[in-house]
């Protein structure tokens, strides 16, 4: 199903999942009061949590759809840009808050949009190569 490069890429992902479960407990002491934190960075930190959660999840889908199905390239490359999306839109959620009482985005939030981008290109590739797949 998936050849020994990406069996490594899925695995490490996977060991990134144990580092967004223990974000969530960061995000418990934010909603308890125990970590400092305004309105702004506690809606980016539950959107930069959600997001990379969702992403890797989705990458991983992605990847081994791509893999089983044989799509050739362009395609197959490209459709990495959800896995690495799932690194660049978090990061622009939780980089733009990360000062002290912040009263709005500073201008790592670009990470966000450039993850967005990299999110689409990522999954109108793996759509077009697993269509382009099935039709040949």
């Amino acid at each position: 199903m998936l050849d020994n490069t990406h069996r490594i890429i899925a695995g490490v992902v996977l060991l990134t999942v144990i580092g967004i479960a223990y974000g969530g407990t960061f995000l418990l002491r934010v909603a308890r009061g125990r970590a400092p934190a305004n309105d702004l960075q506690k809606s980016f930190f539950r959107a930069g949590h959600a997001h990379a959660g969702v992403l890797v999840i989705l990458g991983l889908l992605v990847m081994v759809l791509v893999q089983s199905n044989d799509v050739g390239e362009p395609w197959a490359t490209l459709s990495t840009g959800v896995l690495i999306a799932a690194i660049f839109v978090p990061a622009g959620f939780f980089l733009s808050v990360a000062s002290r009482d912040p009263q709005q985005p500073n201008g790592l939030v670009a990470l966000i949009w450039i993850g967005l981008a990299v999110l689409a290109v990522g999954l109108l590739a793996g759509g077009i190569g697993l269509i382009a797949a099935g039709v040949g």
